[in-house]
């Protein structure tokens, strides 16, 4: 229990410490996707005047069509890729933010078993049943927020497991048009 000050400037300090190390997690997502989409839009840059340039080289419009067609490919992978990054960053954030959320949680609940067997020690006789009951509750609601957290957590697993499928299905996709515009332009040509 929290009986003098020294306890509740320690309650503080955790508290102003959980909240800095909530802010930190954020600040370092933050300034990854800023590099990241500086990074793409200087890559972008690049792409789109070498890909003029390609363009430009082409002799007639079969060669055009050709061209066209072997250069999508990169830009799909390039977007797949950013798409990859950009989860990646997202999901470490969500890991550390969790991370930090369980502990306060942990600790809380650390604390309020202390108060209840403060309380059980200190108690009146014939209060028994109203500490137990409040035990009890304590008890559900830990394991209430331990289901909800492992269900969350498959859920997070579900969808990484359906956005690395997705990538690959657009990256195959992508790349099986792409050798059928070759082999029809092979044909034409």
């Amino acid at each position: 229990m929290y009986a003098t000050p020294a306890q509740l400037v320690e309650l503080q300090k955790g508290q102003l410490d959980a909240f800095n190390s909530l802010g930190h997690t954020v600040f370092n997502a933050a300034e990854k996707l800023v590099n990241l989409n500086l990074a793409a839009a200087k890559a972008l840059m690049q792409d789109a005047a070498d890909t003029t340039q390609t363009l430009l080289g082409a002799k007639d419009v079969q060669e055009l069509v050709a061209m066209s067609s072997t250069l999508s490919q990169p830009t799909i992978e390039k977007a797949v890729s950013y798409s990859r990054n950009i989860y990646g960053i997202a999901s470490g954030a969500n890991a550390e933010i969790t991370k930090i959320v369980e502990a306060q949680i942990a600790d809380g609940n650390r604390k309020v078993s202390e108060l209840i067997d403060f309380a059980t020690k200190n108690a009146p006789a014939g209060s028994e049943p109203a500490l137990s009951m409040f035990k009890s509750a304590v008890a559900a609601s830990n394991t209430a927020f331990d289901t909800v957290s492992k269900a969350a957590k498959q859920a997070a697993d579900w969808a990484e497991s359906n956005f690395a499928a997705a990538a690959s299905a657009t990256v195959n996709a992508a790349s099986a048009a792409n050798d059928a515009v070759k082999a029809k332009t092979k044909k034409v040509g």
